[in-house]
């Protein structure tokens, strides 16, 4: 395995310190809507994820071995369970407790 350069680490340093500091910008001015805003910082959390993935820990789809990918896919889909589940408890429990 071909041990990756500093370089790599800048460009993925950079571009999570990028991707941090844009949904704050737009927290601290208010210059979206909140609407707008929201949707902006779940965007920019994707996109840090995925640079993440791609820059720190040196997962692609080319190189990764399958049994890795199938563990990364497991892990979302968990994830996705367990985020998704909160909220649905969250939003029903808000609807119940405003009546």
């Amino acid at each position: 395995m071909e041990h990756p350069d500093r370089r790599s680490y800048i460009v993925g340093f950079v571009l999570a310190v990028v991707l941090t500091a844009i949904p704050f910008g737009l927290v601290a001015t208010h210059a979206l809507s909140p609407t707008a805003t929201i949707w902006t910082i779940v965007i920019a959390a994707v996109l840090q994820i995925l640079v993440h993935l791609r820059w720190f820990l040196h997962i692609n789809l080319a190189t990764t071995p399958r049994e890795n990918l199938l563990a990364l896919a497991f892990t979302a889909v968990l994830l996705f369970l367990m985020v998704g589940g909160s909220f649905w408890i969250m939003v029903d429990l808000h609807t119940r407790m405003a009546l």
